[in-house]
């Protein structure tokens, strides 16, 4: 018996392992302490659960004198129920077995054979105890496995590191742009990439690389000696993560798409967002290109502390060195005129690509490609090419819906923006949204509002998690909304059987937070 209770236990607490490394691994491996914050953040999910149960059919085994056999039983009926909830559960974001994970693994199966050691020293009732608490705290047993593995991941770290910074400096011949920005990177860093790709060599990060990590499995794994232009992402939730970057990459030319409120929980102020989104631009040599936003208040207050050229991009400010006009959206794309600083002519530009951020990410891309010697011919050409970005204002055909699908993220001006671009389309409009997150004590406040915008575009609200969209609803209904034309469910999947049957809709999907998230 104590045999198949030991294989029982260890399948149960390897189920248990995989999902708090699952939610680990969404918490960049608690960087800023985000997978704490989480475990307290959701303490129904972290404490509640049927392990709680075993103190119980301990002592009932204790009194009937068969511990063994009734925590055998036991862990058989918590393991098919956990199996069958697993099961269920609509995974959004996959768990990856990296080799960091592998390594985190070996470190859980060496603390838990030196605990099955300990415990064949200990009487039966205790041994049984301590399994059962090691198997109900599986949370914090993972959070201390990182800990512990934190000196090998450095050294893995700077491995990779240095190997990565022996090659770029080996590449004389190599330009290194840098995006960053509270919203639009990735977006902005691929239409720069189609753009460039017509006439030179160039390598973006891969997907939303934008992390140290993301940086130096780019150069060690994509960069070869033809490469020309290397096109870092760079993302940062805390003060200096910019300047880290460029410590590393030493981009010459730099894009800075616009300053919000994103990750406002761990920057703690605006101040410090503005200040870090800067951090690009101020690390560029005096001889390099930084390309603002005229049209954002933060970029065009900020006191530069450097002297490389600065140009602007506007579609409000004719007195920007590129600005675009007479912009027009329908369901297959948007075209507009732009036309430069130094140049009377108008030139028409048109892409398959939806909204107005778009605009701003394609004419901060035009007047880089332009600056780096790329005429125009070339540049319309490339913008004709630029392709649809996964997850970011994509529209796809779902049987007779025409989704829009801008899931990946969602920002107040993000989220204004598209619900503009929905506002676009022909026929009747659906928002599926889980709200806005990381917005700090202005959560409230920018989801309330939120909800006044899609008030006045949308003919069916569909909302997913009843208590972090509650300020979305209060907003529709502060905005005469009818109560009858929303929906509030706790799964995405479950918002999909309203909007099946409907034909020729336009569906906007606004986010799709991870499942660290669920309610």
């Amino acid at each position: 018996m104590q045999y198949i209770f030991v294989i029982i236990y260890l399948i149960y607490i390897f189920m248990r392992m995989k999902k708090s490394m699952h939610m680990l691994q969404q918490n960049f491996y608690n960087n800023s302490n985000r997978y704490i914050k989480w475990i307290f953040k959701n303490k129904t999910k972290s404490f509640l659960t049927l392990d709680l149960l075993f103190i119980f059919a301990l002592f009932l085994g204790f009194f009937i004198k068969e511990e063994i056999f009734v925590m055998t039983i036991f862990y058989l009926l918590v393991s098919f129920l956990y199996f069958n909830k697993n099961k269920k559960e609509a995974v959004k974001i996959s768990f990856k077995v990296t080799a960091r994970i592998k390594r985190m693994i070996t470190t859980f199966f060496l603390i838990t054979c030196a605990l099955f050691y300990g415990c064949s020293y200990l009487d039966a009732f205790y041994a049984l105890l301590l399994l059962g608490m090691y198997a109900s705290f599986n949370n914090f047993v993972i959070f201390f496995v990182n800990v512990i593995n934190k000196p090998i991941e450095k050294c893995v770290y700077y491995h990779y590191f240095n190997k990565a910074k022996t090659k770029i400096k080996d590449m004389p011949r190599l330009n290194v742009i840098g995006v960053t920005g509270s919203y639009g990177k990735t977006s902005s860093k691929n239409i720069l990439s189609d753009i460039l790709n017509v006439k030179y060599d160039t390598m973006p990060t891969p997907k939303n690389f934008n992390t140290p990590y993301g940086l130096m499995i780019t150069i060690n794994n994509h960069l070869d000696k033809f490469t020309e232009y290397f096109i870092a992402e760079m993302g940062a939730c805390e003060v200096g993560q910019v300047k880290e970057l460029c410590d590393f990459v030493h981009p010459k030319y730099g894009i800075l798409t616009t300053i919000g409120v994103a990750h406002l929980d761990s920057f703690k102020s605006e101040e410090n967002i503005q200040k870090t989104k800067f951090e690009l631009i101020e690390s560029l040599p005096s001889d390099g290109i930084g390309i603002l936003n005229m049209d954002d208040p933060k970029q065009t207050s900020y006191h530069l502390k450097n002297d490389c050229m600065i140009k602007w991009i506007s579609t409000k400010n004719k007195d920007a060195d590129i600005y675009a006009s007479n912009i027009k959206g329908t369901s297959n794309g948007m075209c507009f005129d732009v036309q430069f600083k130094d140049d009377d002519k108008k030139y028409k530009l048109e892409t398959k690509l939806l909204g107005s951020a778009n605009v701003y990410n394609i004419i901060a891309a035009v007047l880089l490609a332009k600056s780096l010697g790329m005429n125009m011919e070339e540049i319309i050409r490339g913008v004709r090419g630029i392709k649809t970005i996964e997850h970011r204002l994509e529209m796809k055909k779902m049987a007779n819906l025409n989704i829009i699908d801008d899931a990946y993220n969602s920002n107040p001006v993000g989220a204004k923006m598209a619900v503009e671009t929905l506002g676009l389309m022909p026929g009747k409009k659906v928002i599926i949204t889980p709200g806005m997150i990381e917005l700090k004590e202005k959560q409230y406040e920018l989801n309330y509002a939120f909800g006044t915008q899609i008030a006045q575009v949308c003919d069916l609200v569909i909302l997913v998690g009843k208590n972090q969209t509650k300020p979305i609803y209060e907003g529709l209904l502060a905005s005469n909304y009818p109560k009858t034309k929303i929906y509030v469910f706790d799964d995405v999947f479950e918002a999909f059987n309203v909007v099946r049957g409907m034909k020729d809709a336009y569906v906007l999907l606004e986010n799709d937070l991870p499942d660290l998230f669920n309610e």
